[in-house]
């Protein structure tokens, strides 16, 4: 009975529809195993490439907008620095007109005191010239005064500078004849007038001031500042940080707005031709034409001090340097 069950046709099929029923579900199982596996490894691979991207966005987004500060400084950097300028040289223009106007009417006075007798007519001219003068002289005053505010911060372009100094100290020198020659010339013709005394007196007031603003003038075009430290030294100083850079590699040092010149040393640059480092390595924060300065060695590891080559090139873009010394 049992060999006739087992070799039962009917009884072989289903076995085997079972048996393959089984193996069929082995082999889907396996195949959505590893279907699902590949979708959760392609999900985890495109959630990476998003997060990477994002970072990557949002860091190059951050260094675009801090490059667009970086310009938009720099160009009113620039701006100031011309409008401040092109004022001290209308300043200095204007000045020279006035004095041009006032030997024109001191010639006049001359003229009208020549002869032996002054007329009521000429004495009257003369007053006239007299108070156009002052005039001239007050404005001389009030242009020198804002002259002597925008020095502090003026900088570039001190050739231009340095000669337009040395003619209005020419003008001072042709100035003191005139006036001793009125003075003498009044005298011999006993113009005693009181407003011609007064006038006397203004200008040689005139002419201490205007020695006086000469001489703070060149002072202020050869005044620079200087800083030398390690990073930690510039950063505690409030002079430096860092910026840039992706992820933090490749961060530069800045110059930090708004510091105090008290925390440089005052120099004159035509006396100060080098600055000291004693380390073994250096880097001017500040900008600095290459070919204006060099940077001396002594032996192979160690450097000594920065030499300037051409003071005038060196310090023509600004007048403070910053020198990070490296241990």
């Amino acid at each position: 009975m049992e060999n006739r069950f087992n070799n039962d046709p009917k009884s072989v099929n289903e076995n085997e529809v079972v048996t393959n029923r089984v193996n069929n579900a082995r082999k889907e199982g396996v195949t959505k195993g590893a279907l699902t596996a590949g979708i959760i490894s392609l999900v985890l691979l495109l959630a990476l490439g998003i997060l990477g991207y994002s970072l990557h966005k949002k860091d190059h987004n951050t260094q675009l907008a801090l490059m667009e500060d970086q310009r938009v400084t720099f160009t009113k950097e620039l701006n100031q620095r011309d409008s401040t300028l092109n004022d001290w040289l209308a300043s200095f223009n204007d000045i020279e007109n006035n004095l041009r106007m006032i030997r024109e009417k001191e010639k006049l006075i001359s003229v009208n005191t020549s002869d032996a007798e002054v007329s009521k007519d000429k004495r009257n001219q003369i007053l006239e010239d007299i108070k156009s003068i002052n005039t001239l002289l007050d404005d001389n005053k009030k242009k020198i005064a804002q002259l002597n505010s925008q020095l502090k911060k003026s900088g570039g372009q001190i050739t231009e500078l340095k000669t337009r100094i040395a003619s209005l100290e020419e003008s001072m020198k042709t100035y003191e004849t005139e006036i001793a020659e009125l003075k003498t010339t009044l005298a011999n013709k006993n113009f005693e007038i009181g407003q011609l005394n007064e006038t006397v007196v203004a200008l040689n007031d005139t002419l201490t001031i205007k020695k006086e603003t000469i001489s703070s003038q060149t002072y202020k075009l050869h005044q620079a500042y200087i800083v030398s430290g390690t990073y930690k030294d510039l950063k505690e100083k409030g002079l430096l940080s860092k910026e840039g850079g992706f992820l933090g590699i490749g961060r530069k040092e800045a110059i930090k707005e708004d510091f105090s010149d008290s925390l440089f040393k005052e120099i004159d640059i035509t006396k100060t031709l080098t600055i000291p480092v004693n380390s073994k390595d250096m880097k001017l924060i500040t900008e600095h034409p290459s070919g204006s300065y060099e940077v001396v060695k002594e032996g192979d590891k160690m450097v000594s001090y920065i030499a300037i080559k051409n003071p005038e090139e060196f310090w023509r873009i600004s007048k403070y340097a910053v020198v990070e010394l490296k241990k």
